[in-house]
């Protein structure tokens, strides 16, 4: 472990590109909250991103700090973290965000992230150094929150068709571009919540290795809490527009009614994830849940080519941005 004689430029250097990848995870994952509203035509896109940054930050007064206690302290060994692989984790995560952004996969910042920290822990100590429980809900979820958005997700399809059966479908149309908004202000705040605090997780990290912060407090600083919200609130506002036309658009059509169900699905899963302290996916959740509305319409309303892609972009995702936290943790000890 580094002690608090660790240059302070360097660690401020490192809580700039957490906060940067922070800022990409919500300019990456706008989509995630905003494009089935866009896509139904409830909001503009400005307005939507505008929405979606607000009810983000909210999340700091709803949610406790689970999500980042797991990624601060649940996955690396006590001892094991330093600068070096601080900015291997970083650059590994980072790195994986540019690439899924420029083709428009909409891939998981999270688990980028998870395995960006893996990545150069293992550089440095090997697996060992490595808290299993961590790393394996983790890795649980990377299946269980697009199943559960699934499930949700259709499953609130089926009841709101069975309930509106007799209803005009301009009058449930109607009905549900107003109830889209509490969905997607849901959706936000789950995204938030669960986003925000695994940037918070790794500058908590960073302050305890570098002596900045005591090992035993309970909590983070009030600054990198208010500033990781912020961070991604501001990367929501930007938005990351060929993402939405991938969740919005290509892989099922959707009707305000959808949206909402698709929406509160995920919300659903993401609100549950948060409590137990997992850091789970929200791009995982929300293709879930979308898929799980389009599938009780008809199998062929899903396109499964597009979703089958995306699939692989999450297979891949851990161990493209381990390997190049890796990479950048041995440049870094060359280097510094």
């Amino acid at each position: 472990m580094e002690t608090a004689q660790t240059a302070f430029w360097v660690v401020a250097l490192l809580v700039a590109l957490a906060l940067l990848f922070d800022f990409m995870n919500g300019f990456h994952d706008a989509a995630n909250s905003i494009a089935t509203v866009v896509s139904t035509g409830v909001l503009k896109p400005g307005q939507a991103v505008l929405f979606a940054a607000f009810f983000n930050f909210v999340a700091i007064f709803i949610f406790h700090l689970s999500v980042a206690a797991t990624v601060g302290k649940g996955i690396v060994q006590p001892g094991i973290v330093d600068t070096h692989v601080v900015f291997g984790a970083l650059v590994g995560a980072v790195t994986w965000n540019i690439i899924t952004w420029y083709y428009g996969i909409p891939s998981s910042s999270s688990h980028a992230l998870i395995g960006g920290i893996s990545g150069a822990v293992i550089a440095k100590a090997g697996t060992s150094a490595l808290i299993s429980a961590g790393i394996l809900k983790t890795v649980a979820f990377i299946f269980v929150s697009p199943l559960l958005g699934f499930t949700l997700g259709s499953l609130m399809m089926v009841a709101v068709a069975w309930i509106f059966r007799s209803f005009r479908p301009s009058r449930v149309d109607k009905w549900f571009r107003r109830l889209q908004l509490v969905s997607a202000g849901a959706y936000s705040l789950g995204h938030g919540g669960n986003d925000a605090q695994k940037t918070i997780g790794i500058i908590w990290m960073l302050l305890v290795a570098t002596g900045y912060v005591s090992a035993t407090d309970t909590s983070p600083p009030n600054w990198t809490i208010v500033s990781c919200y912020l961070a991604i609130g501001l990367g929501t506002m930007f938005g990351g527009w060929r993402i939405v036309k991938t969740m919005g658009q290509k892989i099922t059509k959707l009707k305000p009614v959808g949206g909402f169900c698709a929406e509160t699905g995920g919300a659903m899963t993401l609100f549950l994830a948060t409590g137990l302290g997992i850091p789970v996916s929200t791009t995982h959740t929300i293709t879930g849940a979308i898929v799980g509305v389009g599938s009780t319409q008809r199998a062929s309303a899903v396109r499964w080519g597009v979703a089958g892609g995306i699939v692989w972009a999450w297979i891949l995702t851990i161990p493209a941005s381990a390997f190049v936290a890796g990479v950048a943790y041995w440049i870094s000890m060359v280097l510094y």
